[in-house]
């Protein structure tokens, strides 16, 4: 078992972006090493600071091949930065991209940067490659030159894809279970043959590829079964001292986590750790004490913090006084040196309020409004057809309004623990569908909610956040719920599903029927795709029917299991193209067994809600016999179950608030677009319909929509 404890806190510094802290190597393996963090060099106190200057998106380390990689790299805006550990600037190289890079890689005198889409290789500073990625690129890294023998760069995509380059050109692409946004060769070296890389994925999954010159081979993936967060970085480090590396990763719930690997080479979790922050960085080594190794880990407001091996306790004495070794009384010394310092700070700072407030009551003072950053996500759950919407300020958040002009619902999230209160909506006069005001306890900066939205019906949800800061500011972050928003993104589909089809033609361009489709769907690239056409796959995360579309200038083919999704379609594509005056010749094609098809879909889920219902109500009802009669040994063992999972399946109902609802709403909308199709409006049959699913069977519902 790997014993581990909470270190120090080294420092604190600004907010810093995804792998933007590396640790200097050392000569002996147990001596301490340099932490370089974004502009800054720690350790106990600055070695050096760059000017300031635009974000720093992304850090490396480098040097001539076979050497100590001591050389700093940075990059900003469109520019790197090359700096000596001793904080000399030997190089400023601008790159002349239109975009921000967001992610880079050195290796000897090649430079590999990205820029959203695009991908640029440079040796000694002059063009090499470029590749222009069908999706965004999230990281890039390179194969050691040294063991490989040739230079292959590998590009992590939003679209699910490693994409492994020779030049120029796309060698081969590797299908992996979620949108990659990190990758680190195993042992920092890519193992024996130097072709083994490790990736993490938005949705929390990690996965070892060899990539051999044949083609990849993926060791093992290991999915996210506990819903951590995302992976944002990963680091090998052999922090048992078993002689084995092992594997080191920081999420975007703050979760540190490593691993190691059993007999079988597959991993397996050894130690875990939950910090208040997204963990923008993590290196293994050797920083607080000589002889014992840390991760260290920096989060994303700045705090620079190790777990360390060194043993955690202190001796008790004759006369059961506690004794402190002389190195924790050193770090309790420095803890209080800098506790008197923080105080003072402190009243600095509230002098400093004093005046302002003193000086605001003039007529000619001018308010200066203060600049915060926030970090915010909203990403499909592919597990329970749901969107996480986390929200990381680097302040302390006051209060948050979530307002929607689309109905949607709130699903409760465990690690929430700020108060919410809703108001009343009227959606006719003004559009809100939803108005609801978390308020949070003193000194969160992390706030994660859930919400599950209908398709068919789009719109923008918007973020209202507050923080404690002095003025009251707020800033608004805007989230589109898309027509089809439940669907994700998948490698393939089922050909042999019975399919239903829609084809528009007119006089579209290419870029126009892909914008349309950005429209509609999520996860779909928004820069026009190089080419003449396109396909694209889907899965709907709440029922699993799948969607393919294809499309090309002046035609657009749809197919998919799912009568209802051909529908949304067909009317949301109508009113766009209408709006741009285009018109469109819209054909289709209505394959009958899809409908049965699609309610044999529905109808495992249907039937679980309806008996997690029925459970639910009976709750009550058993706790009070039970209370009566003394005990429940009178009752059925199908009773006594019940009572007995009563806390497990009230939460669980909690959780899925409006299920039961949505499933039914699911069905009408099937049997309504089941028959639009054939011209016949059949509303005036929905209340034969919901009694029938009042007294659910799958037979009678099937015979029902046959017969209708």
């Amino acid at each position: 078992n790997l014993l581990m404890a909470m270190s120090s806190l080294f420092s604190q510094v600004g907010v810093t972006s995804q792998k933007t802290m590396k640790l200097l190597p050392t000569v002996g393996r147990k001596a301490t090493q340099k932490v370089y963090l974004i502009n800054v060099c720690l350790f106990c106190q600055p070695v050096f600071k760059s000017l300031p200057g635009q974000k720093i998106s992304r850090l490396e380390l480098g040097g001539a091949l076979g050497t100590p990689q001591e050389k700093i790299f940075v990059s900003s805006g469109s520019e790197v930065r090359g700096y000596t550990k001793k904080g000399k600037q030997f190089l400023t190289f601008e790159a002349n991209l239109t975009e921000s890079i967001n992610a880079m890689h050195v290796s000897g005198a090649d430079l590999f940067v990205c820029a959203s889409y695009i991908y640029n290789h440079y040796c000694d500073c002059k063009d090499q490659d470029y590749y222009l990625s069908g999706d965004k690129i999230n990281d890039v890294l390179c194969l050691p030159v040294e063991t490989v023998g040739h230079i292959v760069p590998i590009l992590a995509c939003q679209d699910r894809v490693l994409r492994v380059l020779q030049g120029s050109d796309l060698q081969f692409d590797v299908e992996v279970p979620g949108p990659p946004t990190v990758l680190e060769l195993l042992n920092r070296d890519g193992g024996k043959g130097g072709e083994e890389v490790l990736y993490g994925t938005a949705d929390g999954k990690l996965g070892l590829v060899q990539m051999t010159k044949s083609g990849p081979i993926t060791s093992w993936e290991l999915d996210n079964e506990k819903k951590k967060g995302g992976v944002l970085c990963i680091d090998t480090f052999d922090i048992v001292g078993d002689g084995v590396k092992d594997i080191l990763v920081g999420r975007d719930d703050g979760t540190v986590g490593v691993y190691g690997l059993d007999s079988s080479n597959e991993p397996m979790l050894r130690f875990e750790n939950v910090l208040s922050e997204s963990v923008t960085s993590i290196q293994g080594g050797c920083v607080g004490k000589d002889m014992y190794d840390e991760v260290l880990t920096a989060t994303y407001t700045g705090w620079v913090s190790g777990l360390t091996t060194e043993p955690q306790q202190m001796v008790a004495g004759p006369g059961d006084e506690i004794k402190m070794s002389r190195e924790t009384q050193g770090k309790v010394a420095a803890l209080r040196y800098y506790t008197s310092e923080l105080e003072q700070f402190q009243m600095k700072v509230l002098q400093g309020r004093e005046k302002y407030q003193q000086s605001s009551q003039s007529s000619t003072a001018v308010s200066a409004v203060p600049v915060f950053s926030i970090n915010d996500k909203f990403t499909l759950c592919q597990d329970d057809a749901s969107y996480s919407l986390t929200l990381e300020v680097q302040t302390a958040i006051d209060n948050l309004l979530l307002q929607s002009d689309v109905p949607i619902d709130l699903l409760d999230v465990d690690k929430n623990s700020a108060v919410v209160s809703f108001s009343e909506c009227d959606s006719e006069s003004n559009g809100n569908f939803l108005l609801a005001t978390y308020r949070c306890q003193a000194n969160t900066t992390r706030l994660e909610l859930k919400v599950r939205s209908i398709e068919g019906q789009y719109g923008t949800l918007q973020a209202y956040v507050t923080p404690r800061l002095q003025p009251k500011t707020c800033q608004v972050r805007q989230y589109q719920i898309k027509p089809l928003s439940l669907h994700q993104r998948t490698h393939a589909i089922d050909q042999e599903r019975p399919m239903n089809t829609l084809r528009l033609t007119g006089q579209f361009s290419f870029a126009e029927i892909h914008s349309w489709v950005v429209f509609c769907l999520p996860e779909v690239p928004e820069k026009t795709p190089a080419g003449d056409n396109i396909t694209f796959y889907f899965q709907n995360t709440f029922l699993g029917t799948h969607l393919e579309a294809t499309y090309c200038k002046g035609e657009a083919n749809f197919k998919s299991d799912n009568i209802s999704t051909i529908s949304i379609l067909k009317d949301v594509l109508s009113k766009e193209a209408t709006k741009r005056k285009i018109n469109l010749n819209i054909s289709y094609e209505v394959n009958e067994d899809s409908v049965s098809h699609t309610l044999r879909m529905i109808h495992p889920k249907l039937e679980y809600q309806l008996i997690l219902a029925k459970k639910v109500q009976l709750i009550d009802a058993l706790k009070e016999l039970q209370v009566h009669e003394g005990n429940a040994d009178f009752l059925i063992p199908e009773y006594r179950s019940i009572l007995d999972e009563s806390a497990q399946l009230l939460e669980e109902y909690k959780k899925q608030p409006a299920h039961l609802e949505r499933l039914y709403g699911m069905i009408t909308d099937l049997f309504i677009d089941k028959f639009k199709f054939k011209g016949q409006n059949v509303k005036t049959k929905v209340s034969q319909l919901l009694a029938i699913l009042n007294n659910y069977e799958l037979d009678s519902l099937m015979e029902f929509f046959s017969e209708a």
